[in-house]
């Protein structure tokens, strides 16, 4: 997620992928409730993190290997050993232009795996943007894994205007303001001095804000650093046919650093060493790697291309962390705020090897980003690591 948009093409033998088109892309920044902060640079748009292959015209899902469906994610990470499914929570999703056809691609997703219908909402607070095939793909991907991976949460699309700072601000005040729990944000922009006081926009009792941490390896990024945000990152995850977990290591795509105008949180403390005086990103980690991505459906074309679609990117890792914390606000009596979430996420981890780090995370030792590799016990690539949830979510709810 740093200031460019990359796109790489590339091609594949065989009938089953006919394009491979990878994108990541400069990113602007927004956040909740009216304040009138420090103005982002001149030109400061947001993008989304997302990495694609379109899938060949009539291939439909289960016949592409290294693409994961719901049921292998779930059983990989241990979700599927949870009785919880999100009840009673609204996740909100915030997305430039949104997808017109986003209702009717979730029903085609949730019919091919057998999924239940989902409640799902569509607002749009400055008015019906025009179609853009690039975030109607992102929207698809955000709106069809959240509800997979917590399918009874409310699903709340909030569809800006634009992808401009203005209208994404606007969105995300909307989804505080109108009854969500979690606020998933999978965008985002390089850091500028003045951001701190945007802050504010993520501290809100009994809400859950989060956002991807990039996707251009090495570097910062805002909302990212916030230290009101959990910053997910990504990471190439091995498992088998089913979905059994062999390995994980870092994605070379996923954004991390030190942030250049956050200072340290509190609950960062035990990782000075690493992140010096400053807040380090990310905080957390989920599959990303494109190699290793999820299905997607959508009928808005992006360049030409429409249907199923072999997805990757923290633009993943962002909504899938945002399901796990409506499982776990489940389980309590009132839904947790980015604070309680940040400082449970370390303090359940405590320092490396101890017994909470080896049972509750993998912890990602391997692979790099281009300026930081993954080691033992938090780093800035991967964060603390991917959870174990079936460990992981039980202790966060009853926290």
């Amino acid at each position: 997620m740093k200031s460019l948009i990359r796109k790489v093409a590339f091609s594949v033998a065989a009938v089953v992928i006919a394009v491979f088109s990878l994108f990541a892309t400069s990113s602007s920044y927004a956040s909740a409730k009216t304040v009138t902060p420090a103005t982002p640079p001149k030109g400061w748009e947001a993008h989304n993190p997302i990495h694609y292959k379109p899938i060949s015209k009539g291939i439909k899902p289960n016949v592409v290997s290294n693409v994961f469906s719901p049921s292998q994610i779930k059983k990989a990470y241990g979700i599927d050993q949870l009785s919880e499914t999100g009840a009673g929570q609204t996740i909100a999703l915030i997305e430039a232009y949104g997808s017109p056809t986003i209702v009717n691609d979730l029903n085609t997703f949730d019919q091919q795996f057998g999924l239940p219908a989902a409640n799902i909402e569509v607002d749009y607070p400055s008015g019906t943007p025009t179609t853009n095939g690039g975030w109607a793909l992102e929207t698809a991907l955000d709106v069809e894994w959240a509800h997979a991976l917590a399918p009874d949460a409310k699903i709340m699309v909030v569809a800006a205007k634009s992808a401009s700072t203005t209208n994404l601000l606007t969105a995300e005040d909307y989804a505080t303001n109108h009854g969500a729990t979690i606020v998933s944000n999978s965008w985002g922009g390089s850091e500028f001095s003045g951001e701190t006081t945007y802050n504010t926009h993520f501290n809100h009792t009994g809400i859950t804000y989060l956002a991807s941490s990039g996707d251009s390896g090495s570097g910062s990024s805002w909302p990212a650093s916030s230290p009101y945000v959990v910053s997910v990152g990504g990471t190439s995850l091995d498992a088998d046919s089913v979905g059994n977990y062999i390995s994980e290591t870092a994605w070379s795509g996923s954004g991390g650093a030190t942030s250049t105008y956050e200072s340290r949180p509190t609950f960062q403390s035990n990782w000075t060493s690493i992140v010096g005086t400053k807040r380090g990103i990310p905080d957390v980690a989920f599959d990303a790697d494109p190699n290793t991505g999820v299905y997607v459906y959508t009928s808005t074309p992006d360049q030409g291309q429409a249907g199923w679609f072999q997805v990757g990117g923290t633009s993943f890792s962002a909504p899938a962390w945002g399901a796990l914390v409506a499982l776990a606000n489940q389980g309590r009596t009132q839904p947790l705020s980015s604070t309680q979430v940040l400082s449970d996420i370390y303090s359940i981890a405590g320092t490396t090897g101890s017994s909470g780090y080896t049972s509750d995370y993998h912890d990602i030792v391997s692979g790099s980003n281009g300026g930081y590799s993954a080691k033992s016990g938090y780093d800035l690539v991967t964060g603390i690591g991917s959870p174990v949830a079936s460990q992981f979510i039980p202790i966060l709810s009853s926290k």
